[in-house]
Order: structure tokens, then C-alpha cells, then sequence
């Protein structure tokens, strides 16, 4: 019987928002148009100026770092003020941002200021934008909606190393920015515009619930202090730090990984692009998987994926199909690793202070994205092989499970009991 009525309800959810989290999938792509789009713009910024991979891909730890300062302060203010207005504006900004890199002039500095002024228009769309609107909205498929929402990952992963890696081999690096970025934003725009609204979101035009915006501090949950100390938050924030750090930064050095060991450019970004088709299906497997099964579980079993890429990465032949098996685990597991957190987050912290107590959790993500990448370009600078890197990526992930692994399988009501 409660089967059938939680069917009813996702049912009715379903029915009442279909198009909120495929907004917000395309609203989160544009968060990660900066991460996942820069792969192939490496090894020609790098040729062209003569820098470092490190110092080209510092931009990514920049940004990150950015976000990581300020997660928190924008997930009270998306608690405060829905987060309709903040996605609007950062919908627009980014890919201006990224559009600009293409103006780069070799100076450090430039550089530098280019990507710090990304990172400031990143954070209009951070992650807690669209996950605190599809929250408000979903409450029996909740799983599923958020494993769409973030789906927008896996569009980004699959889309965008293909058209950068096309355009630059047609227009250069410079165009290719330009020309990325407002692709993107002609497709995005409209989508995001027209139906991404959330339950914090002043409702518009005559009818019910103009005039009224309730807000999320009238919801049950947690106080912000009650759990950003509890110690379920803390293992959720160590995970997001060692995954992040190791996941990102094979993301964003896959392409560079295979045409190191001979792979031809196309070819590899061929292979990378199957990173992002996995880690959609990784993604919708894993929100189904969230609305039957203990997250704790989903979550400890699906970040261990990627040691085995590891293993082939660093000890198979070169032969297409394992390689395409390397791509294939990291993207399920890229497709999970936010779904996973962000569920566990909301079931057992409740809405109330969701946006705040994600912004933490953000901090922890911005952290480990932002020193990965940049740890792996300095270990191959200095050891010309990413392979010392590889072996670390195991313990971090082995971590990073048991971190997720160890987690209560049951929540706390927080519509009848007060804070734990």
C-alpha cells in the first residue's frame, strides 16, 4: 500500500513540475561550462604561451577557491531570496565570462584576472541555485529529480569537450571561447527562463499564490549550527573533498592522460565525451536507486569506481576498449558523487537551512576541484607522468567510500522532533 502511494505522489510530482529539473539540468551545465569545456583548451593555451599545465588550469583552482569562500554566504542568501533571481543573472554571466578567456594576452596576470572574474559570475549559479529549487518542489521522487537536475553534469561532460574540441580545431582556442559560450547560452537561456521556478520563487500574475513567498526557514529541519557540528556533515564534507579532489581532476585531465600515451586528440576526446554518457546513465540510475535503497550504500559502492579506471590508466594496454572502459567507470560514478550527497544532505538536515548547509558542503567541493587538477598538472610537470597521481586517486577514493559507507541509514523526522 505505501508503494503504491509513494508511486501516486511521484506520480503527482512529477505531473505538477516536469520541466523544473530539466531547467535546472541546463542551469547546472552552465556551473561547470568552465571545468568541463576546459580540456580541450589545455595543450593549445599551453602551446601558444608557453606555459605550464599548471599555470593554464590554475584558472580552474581560482575559480573554485572563489566558490569555496563563498558557498555558504550564497546558500543563505538562496534561503533568503529563492533562487530564481540569482539563476536569471548568473545565466547570463557566465558564458560572457568564458567567452573573455579568448582575450587572453600571455600576461600571468591577465590570466589570472580573467578566470577571477569568472569565478565571481560562477557563483550565481553554483549548485545550491538549482537543487534548493527542485528540493522545494519534489519530496517522493526527490532521488530522481535531483539525479536530472544534476544530470546537467553529464551534458556538460558529453557536449562540451566535443564542440570546444571542434571549434578550436576550426576557428582556433580564441574563437572557439567566444563561440562556445554563446552556443550555449542561446540553447540555455529560454529553457531556464520560462520554467525554472521554484516553491521560494514569488509567484507571478494573478491566482493562487501571488503575493506569497514562503521560505525555507518555515520548513522543518536543522539550524545551521545543529549541522554543520553534527558529525553525519563532517563525513559528508570529507567526502565531497577527497572525491571531488580525485574525480575533477581526472575529468579534467583525461584528454591530456591518453594523447600522452599516443592517442590522437580526436580520438580522445572521442573517448572523454563517453565519461559524460555514462555519468548520465550513472546519474538516472543512481536517483532511482536513491528513492528504494539506503543512500549510505548507493553511495559507498559507486565511489570506488573509479579505482578501476585507475588500474587501467596506469597498468592495461592502450587498446581503445579498455581505455573505453576507463572513461565508462568514471563517468558512473561522476553521475552519482553529487546525487548521493545532496540526498543525503536533504534527508537528513531537512530544507530549512538547506541552502546554507549545502554551501558548506560546496566549500568542500570547491576545495578538492580546485587543488586536484592543479596537484595532477604540477605532478606531471615535475615527473613528465600522471601515474603518481593515478596510485593516490586509489586511497582517496577507498576513503572517501567508507566516509559515505559509514553514514545512519535512518534520518530524523524534523516534523516532529527538534534537532539532533
Amino acid at each position: 500500500m505505501g508503494g503504491t502511494t509513494d508511486r501516486a505522489g511521484a506520480l503527482a510530482e512529477w505531473r505538477a513540475y516536469p520541466m523544473l529539473p530539466i531547467a535546472a539540468a541546463f542551469g547546472y551545465a552552465t556551473s561547470v561550462i568552465h571545468i568541463y569545456g576546459f580540456g580541450p583548451y589545455v595543450v593549445p593555451v599551453s602551446e601558444e604561451f608557453g606555459w605550464s599545465r599548471a599555470m593554464v588550469t590554475a584558472g580552474i583552482s581560482i575559480a573554485t577557491i572563489v566558490q569555496a569562500f563563498f558557498g555558504i554566504l550564497i546558500g543563505l542568501a538562496v534561503d533568503r531570496f529563492g533562487p530564481r533571481p540569482f539563476a536569471l543573472l548568473g545565466i547570463l554571466l557566465v558564458p560572457s565570462a568564458f567567452a573573455l578567456l579568448g582575450t587572453a594576452t600571455g600576461d600571468d596576470w591577465n590570466w589570472y584576472l580573467l578566470w577571477g572574474f569568472l569565478a565571481l559570475c560562477v557563483l550565481p549559479v553554483q549548485a545550491t541555485i538549482w537543487t534548493s529549487a527542485v528540493a522545494s518542489r519534489f519530496t517522493v521522487s526527490r532521488g530522481l529529480a535531483f539525479a536530472v537536475t544534476l544530470c546537467g553534469a553529464s551534458i556538460a561532460a558529453t557536449v562540451f569537450p566535443l564542440t570546444a574540441t571542434w571549434l578550436i580545431g576550426s576557428v582556433g582556442w580564441r574563437l572557439a571561447a567566444a563561440a562556445q559560450a554563446a552556443i550555449w547560452l542561446v540553447i540555455a537561456f529560454p529553457i531556464i527562463f520560462v520554467f525554472f521556478r521554484s516553491a521560494f520563487d514569488r509567484a507571478k500574475g494573478s491566482g493562487r499564490g501571488a503575493g506569497h513567498k514562503p521560505v525555507p526557514r518555515d520548513l522543518p529541519g536543522a539550524t545551521l549550527r545543529e549541522g554543520i557540528f553534527s558529525s553525519i556533515y563532517i563525513r559528508l564534507f570529507v567526502s565531497c573533498l577527497l572525491f571531488t579532489f580525485t574525480i575533477l581532476a581526472l575529468v579534467v585531465h583525461f584528454v591530456p592522460i591518453l594523447s600522452g600515451r599516443g592517442v590522437d586528440p580526436v580520438v580522445a576526446a572521442g573517448l572523454a565525451s563517453l565519461i559524460g554518457i555514462f555519468s548520465l546513465i550513472g546519474r538516472l540510475t543512481t536517483g532511482l536507486l536513491l528513492d528504494r535503497f539506503p543512500a549510505s550504500l548507493v553511495g559507498a559502492v559507486v565511489f570506488v569506481l573509479p579505482v578501476g579506471s585507475c588500474l587501467i590508466l596506469l597498468l592495461a594496454s592502450t587498446s581503445y576498449a579498455t581505455l573505453a572502459i576507463a572513461a565508462t567507470l568514471v563517468g558512473l560514478t561522476l553521475g552519482a558523487e553529487i546525487d548521493v550527497v545532496v540526498y543525503l544532505l536533504s534527508r537528513h538536515f531537512g530544507l530549512k537551512n538547506f541552502g546554507g548547509l549545502y554551501g558548506g558542503l560546496l566549500a568542500a567541493l570547491s576545495i578538492g576541484t580546485a587543488a586536484g587538477p592543479l596537484v595532477a598538472s604540477t605532478v606531471y610537470d615535475r615527473t613528465g607522468s600522471y601515474a603518481p597521481f593515478l596510485w593516490t586517486v586509489l586511497g582517496f577514493m577507498a576513503a572517501s567510500s567508507i566516509a559515505i559507507g559509514s553514514l545512519p541509514r535512518r534520518a530524523p523526522d524534523w516534523s516532529t522532533a527538534e534537532a539532533q
